[in-house]
């Protein structure tokens, strides 16, 4: 049986992994080093190495916590409800996601686009059922006249391409209008209007 974790523990080893995905997201998997998230953790490289003994282990703690995560969003098309009520739900939570866990975005997303070498044995099955699980559903929705008669799984990449564009591109979007998804008013600005357009694409 597996020693239950003191708080302390528990306490170290996430301030481990959110300095990690800080420094994972600026310079990537190879870029990084163990030295750097200790700096960035505020404690020793020792320290460190007592939860996490090599880098790849720490990299795909943090893939995993934010694929979870991510999932976590996904599953907002299963709740009960009308297809603009499940949508609207959904976007809601993927610009919470893109708020809150922009770093973690980065790192997924890297990952990604170098071919997902770390991240092929996370994104298995799980992905792939809850995705057929929401193409049912919006299929559902087509054959009862909610929305328009639209391929499923391209809404689905659209809804995923422009909230996590938000996180993702924060810079570039910074520096064109000089705000972020920590500003409150722009938050809700571009939750809204990206809300507005996707429904207005898909409902009858």
């Amino acid at each position: 049986m597996e020693k239950q974790k003191s708080r302390t523990q528990v306490i170290n080893r996430q301030k481990i992994i959110d300095a990690a995905t800080r420094v994972f997201a600026k310079y990537g998997f190879n870029g990084t080093t163990l030295d750097q998230i200790a700096i960035m953790a505020s404690m020793s490289k020792p320290n460190l190495l007592y939860y996490f003994k090599t880098k790849r282990t720490l990299y795909r703690t943090v893939l995993e916590d934010t694929l979870n995560q991510w999932l976590g969003c996904l599953k907002e098309w299963q709740v009960e409800g009308s297809a603009r009520q499940t949508i609207s739900n959904y976007i809601d939570k993927k610009f919470e996601f893109s708020r809150d866990h922009a770093f973690g975005s980065r790192v997924f997303v890297n990952e990604i686009l170098e071919g997902a070498p770390n991240l092929k044995y996370l994104l298995g099955e799980d992905l792939k059922l809850f995705v057929s699980q929401n193409i049912l559903t919006i299929k559902g929705w087509i054959k009862s006249g909610e929305i328009e008669p639209i391929e499923p799984i391209h809404l689905i990449f659209m809804i995923w391409a422009v909230t996590q564009h938000y996180a993702d591109f924060s810079t570039q979007i910074e520096t064109l209008t000089g705000k972020t998804l920590a500003d409150k008013d722009f938050y809700q600005e571009a939750k809204k209007n990206i809300t507005q357009m996707i429904l207005r694409g898909v409902l009858k």
